[in-house]
């Protein structure tokens, strides 16, 4: 496996610290660009890149605005922008899948989103699709309604007082802490990510992992996904566009199945014709972290090798 970092100019000029991972030798046979979560960063997907590279795939992950080594200092982290930060992390995608497209544009191209990136990816594809083979979203979930118009007024209320940078851990608990409730037995704030307790630890250790985004950051991620499932939005997506769908079915952003199979009838809805749902039982939110892991890459890997084979 040949693996590089290299920046990819953002909006605004902004410097994306970017992971590069390929099989060896000069040719792939399709390419994943990789949009990760929240309060984390892209340099964690090296153990799903081996398996993607041994299977003949490139992957190509930026860390977004606010993330990993994007981030230009810690008042920056988990922060996307002061003004349009998420329609922001959106274009600054776009610029890494046109340089992707330009160096590999022989071989298909597929989106990858987990979680935050999920809700990125949604609405990348609803602007931006020439090109795609294909897209999986990964520990995605549904406008939870009521709850985030009311989170948005009070986060909004809180950037008034305190300024966009600002951040609350009373609106990080009420958005975030919750997800860890579904759980009885746990060990840690963040035991809702995983069973599996070494990938928990390894999460909780990490520099770049687990901070707790600014109001604004909140702001940007509750109105954004509010858009996402709107009808005029989902049209906007080509009806032959392939997208599969894996959660866990534990996974607390996804409601445990619920919020994940609203936004899959939402696609439908919408026209969408080639859409695929699985979810893994007993499996929480980051599935290429979880026990089964290898069950999730494989079955990830043949869903790519099948929509090639479509191509051909």
């Amino acid at each position: 496996m040949r693996s590089h970092t290299f920046k990819v100019r953002g909006i605004e000029g902004l410097e994306l610290h970017t992971y590069f991972w390929g099989p060896e030798g000069d040719s792939c046979r399709g390419v994943v660009q990789l949009a990760h979560g929240m309060a984390e960063h892209a340099g964690r997907y090296q153990m799903f890149a081996e398996a993607l590279c041994a299977q003949g795939f490139a992957l190509y992950a930026n860390d977004h605005r606010g993330h990993g080594r994007t981030a230009r200092s810690p008042e920056e982290r988990v922060h996307l922008d002061d003004e349009n930060g998420w329609e922001k992390t959106v274009e600054d995608m776009k610029r890494l899948s046109d340089y992707i497209q330009l160096h590999h544009h022989e071989v298909p191209l597929f989106l990858f989103g987990h979680s935050m990136g999920s809700f990125l990816v949604r609405r990348f594809i609803q602007k931006y699709c020439e090109g795609l083979a294909g897209v999986i979203l990964s520990g995605t979930g549904a406008d939870p309604g009521l709850a985030s118009t009311i989170g948005i007024k009070i986060a909004e209320r809180a950037r008034r007082k305190y300024g966009s940078r600002a951040r609350s851990e009373k609106l990080n608990q009420l958005i975030i802490g919750r997800y860890n409730k579904s759980f009885k037995q746990k060990r840690t704030a963040s035991d809702w990510l995983s069973r599996d307790q070494e990938e928990v630890e390894r999460y909780i250790n990490d520099p770049y992992c687990g901070q707790t985004p600014t109001i604004g950051f909140f702001i940007d991620l509750m109105t954004g996904l509010k858009a996402l499932d709107k009808k005029a939005n989902l049209k906007q997506v080509p009806m032959d566009l392939p997208v599969l769908f894996i959660s866990g079915a534990q996974d607390p952003v996804g409601g445990a199945k619920k919020g994940v199979i609203k936004t899959y009838h939402h696609f439908k809805k919408a026209g969408l014709q080639k859409l695929e749902l699985k979810f893994y039982e007993g499996a929480r939110h980051e599935l290429l972290n979880e026990t089964n892991r290898e069950e999730v890459t494989r079955d990830i890997i043949q869903w790519l090798n099948d929509k090639i084979s479509h191509l051909n």
